[in-house]
């Protein structure tokens, strides 16, 4: 049996001694329970700050620093305080594409209004041979997924002959999703090594999450990327992982507890995923 060492903080180590009192454990039972109910909580795990409704309703205040979402998965996405661009989550690294198409890993203590993260472990991986648009992609990748109540985290990397993306802009405190997406400008890449991540949403979930599929794309070169539009490609790499628990954490901004969170949003998010914006090449 392997043996492991740790220093626990004195105020801990109290309540460890009275839950053992408690419950007649011996403490070291009591921690590697504690381990393996963590390692279980975690597996098939979707982590969300704030939900769809607040997003569409323009509750875009801060609510989590990037340091902290960092602990919960290495994949996701997400935006940033006040819609100030799109965030892509890749190999545990946050990057921010800005709405001029600038691209960042952001420090720590950058905050979000609302992200989706997962400890990204695929059930499924496949070469996908051909994908001549996005439709095409996603027909292939609804054949990978073996029911539609689950969620679904998705990594699909390798070169793509054209991807088409769009970044929100900074906005003032308290705009709407639909009023961001009218300005949000749109980019182009030809022949260009990226990963898409994001997430599918069972549709019982739609005042929590975005029904559907919802990737951002980041460059290779992590110079470029976005939310996706369209794409095409060949010789992908298609990745899923099954989602079977959802931990929603609820933002304690001002915003979020005063907001008129009742309206159903799948009108706004669909009407906010419909506009075309001036294109930048």
């Amino acid at each position: 049996m392997q043996q492991l060492n740790l220093t626990i903080q004195p105020d801990l180590w109290r309540i460890l001694e009275l839950h053992a009192q408690h419950t007649s454990q011996q403490p070291a039972e009591i921690i590697q329970n504690a381990i393996a109910e963590y390692v279980d909580s975690t597996r098939d795990r979707l982590y969300q700050i704030s939900t769809s409704t607040a997003l569409v309703e323009g509750v875009g205040d801060g609510a989590m620093a990037c340091a902290e979402l960092k602990k919960y998965g290495d994949l996701g996405i997400g935006t940033f305080e006040h819609l100030d661009g799109e965030m892509v989550v890749v190999d545990g690294r946050i990057f921010q594409v800005h709405g001029d198409g600038s691209v960042n890993e952001v420090a720590d203590d950058v905050v979000t209004p609302f992200a989706t993260v997962a400890r990204f472990s695929p059930d499924v991986d496949i070469l996908l041979k051909e994908a001549p648009d996005l439709s095409a992609l996603l027909a292939a990748t609804d054949r990978l997924r073996p029911t539609d109540n689950f969620f679904f985290s998705l990594r699909i990397e390798g070169r793509f002959d054209y991807v088409r993306t769009r970044a929100l802009c900074r906005m003032e405190p308290g705009t709407k999703l639909i009023n961001a997406a009218a300005v949000q400008p749109e980019f182009e890449f030809h022949d260009v090594r990226g990963t898409l991540v994001g997430f599918w949403s069972p549709s019982y979930a739609k005042t929590l999450s975005i029904p559907g599929y919802h990737l951002h794309f980041l460059t290779e070169d992590r110079t470029g990327g976005g939310h996706l539009l369209e794409c095409s490609g060949s010789d992908l790499t298609v990745q899923l992982q099954r989602g079977t628990k959802f931990h929603l954490v609820l933002p304690e901004t001002k915003a979020f507890l005063d907001a008129d969170l009742r309206n159903d949003p799948s009108a706004d998010l669909e009407q906010a995923e419909s506009f075309q914006p001036e294109r930048v090449k």
